[in-house]
């Protein structure tokens, strides 16, 4: 039996296997996701607002458990790399938020109970501004903020 052959029927089985396991509704990422998606929250012009549709209230307590990695001074705000760490017990989300953009929230990530407290994610930003990371632990929040200046505008700047 050739290659080409080989490589045929191999990719033919995992196409057929896709099409069943899709035909049985184990492939519906936007059922599941559809019911929590927070687009109210993404959509809202404050960070207050935002942790409001989120949490269910924006009162948060300062942490030094969290640290934000970030720039001193971004280059491009388009792509600015963000770290953040927390050593928090019983992490439950982690949220960025950029107040000084358009809609300050810009990622949310929801935490298994096993999962470290860490994530890495590149946002942009229009503007120079904090950026805050806001993590719900044991059912309270708490937050650690970095400033970070730009010099070239992101999001429309």
């Amino acid at each position: 039996m050739n290659q080409s052959r080989r490589t045929f029927l191999k990719a033919s089985l995992a196409v057929g296997g896709v099409a069943v396991a899709a035909g049985a509704g184990l492939l519906a990422p936007s059922r599941v996701l559809a019911a929590s998606w927070p687009d109210k929250a993404f959509a809202a012009t404050s960070v207050k607002d935002a942790l409001s549709i989120l949490e269910g209230s924006a009162d948060t307590t300062e942490s030094k458990d969290i640290s934000v990695d970030a720039p001193d001074i971004a280059e491009n705000g388009a792509v600015v790399s963000i770290g953040v760490e927390t050593s928090l017990p019983s992490t439950e989300s982690i949220s960025i938020m950029v107040p000084k953009n358009a809609n300050p929230l810009a990622a949310q990530y929801l935490l298994s109970k096993d999962a470290e407290g860490y994530i890495n994610l590149r946002v942009k930003m229009r503007e120079t501004s904090d950026v805050i990371a806001v993590v719900q632990s044991n059912g309270k929040l708490y937050s650690a903020k970095k400033s970070v200046k730009v010099t070239l505008g992101g999001c429309g700047g």
